[in-house]
């Protein structure tokens, strides 16, 4: 049974919420492009949004929103552009065509350039001026419409550091006068790490959603697999750059199969592989070639994070059946990888491939030291684990206890019935 979408929020204002929520990135972007500066940017998409509160309820939703929400927000931005006589010679330049001009119409730009406002607005907020904590923030919350409290889960720290984040990064790319553009030459191979990094964590957002009633949030994952494919375009000789193109493509094949027809998850191994992007395979195989081609042929020289995580899920796509899954290669891929990037996240995804290929004892083992780690503190998939390993061995009513701590920390409601669910089984 084909799962059936969801049902769209009722009237003008759900709608509002709706388009908004998936039409910010772009809005805030093109704006960036007149304005130049990125916290301007985001406060005129918000008057557009405003304006659409007091228009759309009284006049109907527009047939194109999201060309209208552009088109408000640059409006506000060539007003604001007219009332400062420093940008009278950059008005003259592109005044008189973005009032008219769709906002889906791209510029001629440079061969070298990259023809999209959203990943120039990555490269603008991965600026070097800022620190990784605040380009990361920034780049989520603008490129990503994700609430402040989204974003600290994703980091696993507190919703007013993330705050305190994104306002002082905001206006130390006001203050510095960053140009809202793409860099070149070693400034850029510079911030790459930054952008994958945003760009991974923008997909993951859209994969599994922190918060809400769904579990999925395709938009952000498209966004992410297109931006990560601009980039494999744009730097061919990068293998981390094919890593993250394949991880994603690999990740994203499975979306279908990971909701039930109800929209509540299906962990992999009830998951319909029928249902598997077939098509997103192929390409996550070519993109991991492709990195394999570029990457140096040392003997000793390890596979980047992306890379490595790119191979563990071609394991998966790649396995006819759950049970032919390549366990014993995906937990020493882990290992490489907890080698390459130390972190107990990573740590506790080895655990989980540790109990298929030896069993859940060993793997508890590693759980438990785990348990201490204060980034974990309050995350909901280290109990969930620990409960999983505890069925597996029969201690029943511990794996329940860890269920229902589980259920609890998750914010996501979908996540949450599914926890609640298995610490019933247990009884």
């Amino acid at each position: 049974m084909e799962q059936q979408p969801a049902p769209a929020p009722d009237g003008p204002v759900g709608a509002i919420e709706t388009v908004f929520r998936m039409e910010s990135p772009r809005v805030i972007a093109g704006v960036a492009r007149i304005v130049r500066d990125v916290g301007i940017a985001e406060e005129l998409a918000q008057d557009a949004l405003v304006a659409a509160l007091e228009q759309w309820p009284r006049d109907g939703v527009p047939d194109n929103p999201g060309a209208w929400l552009m088109a408000a927000a640059k409006h506000r931005a060539i007003d604001l552009v007219r009332r400062r006589e420093r940008y009278a010679r950059k008005l003259e330049e592109v005044g008189r065509d973005l009032e008219a001009a769709p906002y889906h119409v791209n510029v001629p730009s440079d061969p070298d350039d990259i023809d999209d406002d959203l990943l120039r607005l990555v490269f603008t907020a991965c600026h070097p001026v800022l620190s990784a904590e605040s380009r990361i923030a920034l780049t989520l919350r603008l490129l990503g419409g994700l609430t402040t409290a989204e974003i600290a889960r994703a980091f696993l720290v507190l919703e007013a550091t993330v705050a305190q984040r994104i306002v002082r990064a905001k206006r130390t790319l006001a203050t510095k006068g960053v140009a809202f553009e793409v860099p070149y030459g070693p400034e850029r191979e510079a911030r790459l790490g930054s952008v994958l990094e945003v760009i991974y964590l923008v997909f993951n957002e859209g994969y599994a959603a922190t918060a809400g009633d769904d579990l999925l949030r395709p938009a952000l994952c498209e966004d992410a697999l297109r931006l990560a494919r601009v980039l494999a375009e744009l730097m061919p000789k990068e293998p981390e750059v094919h890593g993250l193109a394949a991880l994603l493509e690999f990740q994203a094949s499975r979306t279908a199969a990971r909701t039930g027809p109800d929209g509540g998850p299906v962990l992999l191994k009830d998951q319909n592989r029928a249902r598997w992007n077939r098509l997103l395979i192929a390409r996550g195989i070519a993109a991991l070639g492709r990195a394999d081609e570029v990457s140096p042929k040392l003997s000793a020289s390890v596979p980047g994070p992306y890379v490595l995580q790119a191979a563990i899920a071609a394991c998966h796509a790649l396995a006819h059946t759950y049970e032919e899954t390549d366990w014993a290669r995906i937990a020493t891929l882990y290992g490489l990888l907890s080698a390459r990037c130390p972190s107990p996240v990573v740590e506790l995804n080895r655990a989980v491939a540790v109990s298929m290929a030896e069993g859940p004892g060993p793997a508890l083992e590693i759980v438990d030291r785990l348990a201490g780690e204060p980034a974990l503190r309050d995350y909901h998939l280290l109990p969930s684990v620990r409960g999983d390993l505890l069925a597996r061995l029969g201690r029943a009513a511990e794996a329940r206890e860890e269920f229902v701590r589980a259920a609890a920390l998750s914010r996501n409601e979908r996540e949450r019935e599914l926890l609640t669910a298995r610490a019933e089984d247990c009884r």
